[in-house]
């Protein structure tokens, strides 16, 4: 992942993030949000840990260390998903995505107030015009939610994903400058994020019994593989590379794609608004990147 330029890094985490709202709508019709993301990280979790024994790497840790990661991965990779699953039960994935399209700015300001880190005018500036485009992108879809009971909710799920894996972000970011080597990190991390599914689901009392639906199967490898281990492998590093704050503009251009994604698959049609709202957040990104790339 090092080699790879930050433009790569960055078009790898926007084109399968920006596919994955929709993979996420053929787990939640089978298998509950928790049992869901226990069972996507898991896997994930599991196939990165193969990697570093595969590669000779120590995967020993001190306690100390292990409840860094268990931060970091049940922030970033459990509760965080768990809530992203449930809202795309209750509003549409458009509207899931233009929720975390606030990530940059939530991020860069943690990053700010927790480790001092500048945020720019031109940083903030870009951050409130890509926000402003990703909501004329979804404006229609806001109207049609408009009155159906379950928005509310919806976007509560929505709001909580964004500022918890923010949480788990910083984390992330914080183990990465204490020394915690990249891949275990990751591996464990993933791990420790399908444990607070799983435990969550046990509480529950929710079935881990798996559907016999080719779609849910593809999915989950999709979702695991490229959705969680590659893009997450590529996410971190950028982050590594660029700061959190800009990282976070990853959340504003993957709304993006979702809209394509919808043109495809789900007869979408997009409008004037949505035209003009793809163009604002563009502009938006490389106001918050130029600097930083």
């Amino acid at each position: 992942m090092h080699r790879l330029k930050t433009w790569q890094l960055f078009a790898i985490c926007v084109l399968t993030w920006g596919t994955t709202w929709y993979a996420i709508t053929f787990q939640i019709g089978y298998t509950t949000p928790e049992v869901g993301v226990a069972f996507r990280f898991a896997l994930a979790g599991a196939t990165v840990l193969a990697i570093c024994v595969a590669r000779g790497l120590n995967l020993r840790f001190r306690l100390r260390d292990h409840a860094l990661l268990a931060l970091q991965g049940g922030f970033l990779y459990g509760i965080s998903y768990v809530c992203v699953y449930h809202a795309e039960k209750h509003i549409v994935s458009g509207l899931v995505a233009v929720g975390y399209s606030a990530s940059p700015l939530v991020t860069g300001l943690g990053a700010h107030f927790l480790f001092g880190m500048r945020v720019t005018p031109r940083f903030i500036a870009g951050g409130l015009l890509g926000i402003a485009g990703v909501a004329l992108m979804f404006w229609t879809e806001f109207g049609r939610a408009a009155g159906n009971q379950h928005t509310a909710l919806g976007v509560l799920f929505t709001i909580s994903a964004v500022l918890l894996s923010t949480v788990g972000s910083l984390t992330a970011s914080r183990n990465r400058v204490n020394g915690l080597p990249f891949w275990p990190a990751l591996g464990y991390g993933m791990l420790y994020g399908a444990l607070v599914g799983a435990i969550m689901a046990l509480l529950q009392g929710q079935s881990f019994a798996t559907p016999a639906v080719a779609s849910w199967w593809l999915s989950l490898v999709y979702l695991a593989l490229a959705g969680s281990v590659l893009t997450f492998a590529c996410f971190l590093t950028l982050q590594n590379r660029i700061g959190p704050g800009p990282t976070g503009t990853i959340g504003v251009m993957t709304p993006l794609l979702a809209l394509v994604v919808s043109m495809i698959f789900e007869a979408f049609r997009p409008d004037a608004l949505t035209l003009s709202g793809a163009v604002l957040a563009v502009a938006g990104n490389v106001l918050m990147l130029r600097r930083a790339s």
